[in-house]
């Protein structure tokens, strides 16, 4: 698939039609559209099974829809390199998964090049650094199985964190 030089972050959802297929007979869009442009911030909200995960789910390609189209700055995400697209994206999802390892290392997998300024910096955005620095072994606190040590909050910005150090175009928010 194509790779792009650059990649603004337009996002576009033009008449998609969409069923999973464990239930195709169970419409979950028919003729959904959104437009969102670079730089702009927006929720969806509404009722559990409305979509909102359906839309992360085609932004990420990991279903196409039936019909219409799933775009990126113009371009059908169909005709771009999955990895391209992937790598232009920062997802958080709605039950973040931490590793059995140390706080600064579950940031670190979102860029294992990161330096630990990087982090802290990262972990600020994500408005996790002032609990961070309350534990006593602070960036290097073990979050336990699956970040069983630390409250659901706490996870999800570490996450974010995780997120963020990428420096992502698109950031998708579960």
């Amino acid at each position: 698939g194509r790779k792009p030089a650059t990649c603004n972050g337009d996002i576009e959802l033009r008449d998609v039609h969409f069923s999973y297929p464990t239930r195709p007979d169970v419409p979950v869009f028919k003729g959904y559209s959104l437009k969102v442009k670079a730089g702009e911030t927006v929720a969806l909200v509404g009722e559990s099974g409305g979509g909102k995960s359906t839309v992360i789910s085609l932004l990420e390609r990991f279903y196409d829809p039936s019909s219409g189209q799933v775009l990126l700055d113009g371009i059908d995400l169909k005709e771009l390199n999955v990895e391209w697209l992937r790598s232009q994206i920062g997802l958080v999802n709605q039950e973040p998964v931490l590793f059995a390892t140390s706080i600064v290392e579950n940031i670190r997998n979102g860029k294992t090049d990161a330096t630990d300024e990087e982090v802290e910096a990262a972990a600020k955005m994500a408005n996790a650094h002032d609990f961070i620095t309350s534990f006593s072994a602070r960036y290097d606190t073990e979050v336990g199985d699956r970040g069983t040590q630390l409250s659901g909050g706490q996870k999800q910005r570490i996450a974010i964190a995780r997120a963020v150090i990428r420096d992502p175009t698109v950031l998708l928010l579960d």
